[in-house]
């Protein structure tokens, strides 16, 4: 405990906010274990004691609150819980349904969470998001999401939906079938006031909201962005001074285009510019469709045949006949081969090669920086290829590949490259990392896990032979 944080150094300020994490995850797992000895306190049904007040007349009853396989709980008994609490009642309960699924169906997860890997909210998510489950399907959803709780929580919240996916298919399809009969296109009309809103004025625009095919989506989004872009294009200069509008604006603009199609036909047809000629002339080519590219991961059952879900990039996890969907509007589909993500090769230049980007990315997932959350696939740009041990331009042959190539956010790498972060590479899927002020953690395809600074001088020195081993 730091008695003056004024007087801290940066090391102990950063041990300090560490062992703060550990003191937080280890109170709220306490407070959660706190509901489970409460309810089985209460595990017992109220109406079998003796002079129990029928539930008929507001009686307390055994009610279950979690998933399939769970215990229930006396309902009444939760109130005093909740004033210990300082919360109310329907909040314990959640609480408590969620904790309920961790220990009985989710038990690998609870384990996890109860060292300290995860902070307690995403697993109660997990825990929500696989409650209509049966026991046997949410063990799916255990063994997946256990292995990945040292990922950032937006990972682990991905892979827990895939495997909720996977887990029940049929009752997917009824999900996707059910949110398909409730499409619909809304215009909010504007409401007294909302003009002149300090907050939120409404003045001059409009809001709309759609609900419709997820294809239908993605094609429509498609040509929001070549029309925008088109319009951008086109726009004239700016006077100097001025700001210029951003892809927002022509975003808006192309939407708005949309409503006359004849406009957009003949602007497109005109190659971007206003027609300003004949008004008889026709033109004599439509554009050319924009291509599109999707990267979709295959996955094998137990046969050997294709499961039945995929991951698109930029999409998530869908169902084949998802996936069939979005390419069912085009006529001419190419399928480039699959890429191998456990091969590698380095070159002796610089610039890393698009075949070596495109494998790491795709290998990775994300920014491999320690603890980062970005996901490439969701991103609107593409990450930074830093080579992990700098480049020597009077170095060795074969410094540039998959053995010495660190994807990071553009964030991450001007701050590993100018404020002294130190980075080893184990392979192409692991890297060692140390701060300036002696925090250290490894970085792999599962996630990030804290180092001792002896285990990072060891991993470090590993780093050496093994980048010798991948090079070409």
């Amino acid at each position: 405990m730091i008695s003056d944080l004024a007087d801290a150094t940066a090391e102990q300020l950063l041990h300090a906010a560490e062992d703060g994490v550990r003191t937080r995850r280890s109170a709220e797992v306490a407070q959660l274990g706190l509901l489970l000895a409460w309810a089985d306190l209460h595990s017992g049904d109220p109406q079998d004691q003796p002079g129990a007040v029928p539930v008929r007349y507001g009686g307390p009853r055994l009610v279950t609150l979690g998933g399939d396989g769970t215990p229930g709980v006396a309902d009444l008994a939760l109130v005093e819980m909740a004033i210990a609490r300082h919360e109310g009642v329907l909040a314990t309960r959640n609480a408590l349904a969620d904790v309920l699924d961790l220990r009985h169906r989710l038990p690998t997860v609870w384990a996890g969470v109860q060292a300290g890997r995860c902070d307690v909210w995403v697993v109660r998510r997990v825990a929500r998001m696989s409650r209509r489950l049966d026991r046997d399907q949410a063990s799916v959803v255990d063994t997946a999401v256990a292995a990945t709780l040292d990922e950032a929580p937006s990972r682990i919240l991905a892979i827990a939906e895939a495997k909720v996916i996977e887990a029940d298919p049929a009752a997917h399809a009824e999900r996707i079938k059910a949110n398909r009969d409730k499409k619909g296109v809304w215009y909010p009309q504007p409401r007294p006031g909302d003009q002149v809103d300090a907050d939120d004025s409404t003045a001059g625009v409009a809001a709309i909201f759609a609900r419709i095919d997820e294809a239908d989506a993605v094609a429509h989004h498609a040509m929001v962005e070549d029309l925008a872009a088109a319009l951008a294009a086109q726009a004239p200069d700016v006077p100097d001074g001025d700001e210029s509008p951003g892809m927002d604006h022509w975003r808006a603009e192309a939407f708005a285009m949309l409503a006359d199609p004849a406009a957009v036909l003949a602007f497109l047809h005109a190659g971007g510019e206003s027609n300003t000629g004949d008004e008889d002339e026709s033109p004599t080519s439509a554009p050319a469709p924009a291509a599109a590219e999707i990267v979709v991961h295959l996955s094998h059952d137990t046969d050997g045949g294709l499961g039945p879900m995929a991951r698109v990039e930029r999409l998530g996890p869908r169902l084949l006949d998802q996936v069939r969907d979005l390419l069912a509007r085009h006529t001419h589909v190419t399928v480039t081969p699959v890429i191998d993500l456990h091969a590698g090769r380095s070159v002796n230049g610089y610039e890393y090669p698009t075949d070596i980007r495109r494998r790491t990315e795709l290998r990775v997932l994300g920014d491999r920086f320690p603890h980062a959350t970005g996901l490439f696939g969701r991103a609107g740009r593409s990450p930074d290829h830093d080579h992990t041990v700098p480049y020597d331009g009077h170095g060795p042959p074969g410094q540039t590949g998959d053995h010495n190539d660190t994807p990071l956010a553009r964030h991450h790498h001007r701050a590993k490259t100018h404020l002294g972060y130190s980075v080893f590479q184990l392979g192409p899927d692991r890297w060692v990392w140390g701060t300036p002020h002696g925090l250290y953690r490894l970085v792999t395809g599962t996630g990030t896990t804290a180092l001792s600074q002896t285990e990072y001088h060891l991993l470090a020195e590993r780093a050496v032979v093994l980048a010798d081993d991948y090079a070409a």
